[in-house]
Order: C-alpha cells, then structure tokens, then sequence
C-alpha cells in the first residue's frame, strides 16, 4: 500500500553499481531502509545528491509490515535547506547532530513527537542568521525529553551537583565520578531552560562549551545502550573553538 510521509534522512550507503540504501526517520513508521535503484545513475529521478544527512523530505512509500528494506516511489527535498549545505558551521554541527541521532533513535514504528522536534529543530536551524554555537548542546538537551531521560530540574536551584547516572541535581557530590560540579551544574541548568530563540543569552566559553559537549555524550552513553563514541565531535569542536 501506498503512504505518504515526512522524512529525515539518516544515512545513505551505495548498493550495487547504480542503486542506494537510504534509512530514514519518518513520521508515519519511525526508522525505516529504503532501496532507491539507480539513484548514482546521471538521470536518476531520485539523485544521491538528493539524500544527504538529515535533508528533509516529502516521501510517498510502499509499507509492509513485514519490516526489511521498503520501496520508495516519490521524493522531495521539501523544504529545501537553504544554509545548512553551504555553511561551514551549520553543515558541522549537522554531521554531528546526525550522528547523535542515528544512534540514538532506533525504533520501526512511529514516533511524532520525536519526528517533530527533530524537523522544526533542523528547520530552525536552516533559517538561523544569528549565533549557532549553542544549539547543538540545546538541540541534546532537548532530544533527551523525547528519549526519556530528560534530568531532573526539581533540585536544580540549589544544586551544587548534576548525578549523570541518576538523572538529578543535588547538593550532594554523588558516590560516583559520573557527575557535573559548579560551575558546569549552573550552566547545565541554564541550558536545560532554555529554548532555541534565547539560546544566544546562554553566555558559555568555547571550554565550558566543549565540557559540556563531552558530559552530553557521556549522558547519552549512559541512557542509550551501544551509543558508543561520536567520531564528528572532534570536527565540531576544531571548527567551533
């Protein structure tokens, strides 16, 4: 049967001489394969210059149930990302929030809430003419509501410390070394109220920036079973320090 749907692209993977394996995260089926057959060839209908990482799309797909890898029959880059392909920054930080969540969403069935914060999130991000240093710690931040993790702020104002194991600040140092101390704990706090319009008010130096990268990531690796080590966190850095 044929369906209609918004996508995200996650990863596409040459196949064969002419053909591509692309996962998206769509809105109606969550993360799904789909073969494109002669997406390399020069008149392809559907390019593979058409399938780059997290490129939004409007997708009419065969579905089965069955699961394995489904058909695609039209595709759209809808809307068009106007900035984030040609900026240095943006593409930087797009690599790097694509290998966050390719990691971290797995799930083959539908999941709009996620769908929808990761989509205005990347079209905010295309339409930004401002300061972008911040928004993929926000963007982290943020996805963890979604993942279900998200910390909790009951303790936040008179917390000293942030338990990363347990998900809660504190006054006390906790037993393990899986913590934030101040002033990292204040400004984890800051960000975790924050939202992608104020974000610029956030008022971080590229090493606390950089610290607070490294403890999302640990953060994520504690919550997402084989999250494992993010290889563009190193490009991201270099290009935003």
């Amino acid at each position: 049967m044929l369906h209609k749907t918004r996508g995200i692209i996650f990863k596409a993977t040459d196949y064969g001489e002419s053909s591509v394996i692309v996962q998206i995260f769509t809105e109606k089926f969550g993360l799904q394969s789909y073969i494109i057959n002669g997406a390399k060839k020069p008149k392809a209908k559907i390019g593979r210059n058409m399938l780059q990482p997290l490129h939004l799309l409007n997708l009419v797909v065969y579905h089965k149930n069955t699961g394995g890898v489904q058909r695609i029959t039209e595709l759209k880059n809808a809307p068009v990302l106007l900035t984030i392909p040609y900026d240095v920054v943006k593409s930087c930080i797009a690599m790097f929030l694509n290998e966050v969540l390719y990691k971290s969403i797995k799930q083959q069935s539908a999941e709009e809430n996620i769908f929808d914060f990761v989509f205005s999130a990347i079209e905010w991000l295309d339409h930004q003419t401002g300061s972008v240093a911040n928004f993929h710690l926000l963007f982290m931040a943020q996805l963890t509501r979604y993942l279900g993790f998200y910390p909790d702020r009951a303790l936040a104002g008179n917390a000293d410390y942030f338990d990363m194991k347990n998900g809660i600040f504190s006054k006390f140092k906790p037993d393990s070394v899986l913590y934030l101390s101040p002033p990292h704990t204040q400004n984890f706090s800051k960000l975790l109220l924050c939202n992608f319009e104020d974000m610029q008010q956030l008022k971080l130096s590229n090493d606390e920036r950089r610290y607070l990268i490294q403890k999302l990531l640990e953060y994520y690796a504690l919550h997402i079973e084989g999250f494992g080590n993010i290889r563009s966190a190193d490009v991201l850095e270099e290009v935003l320090s």
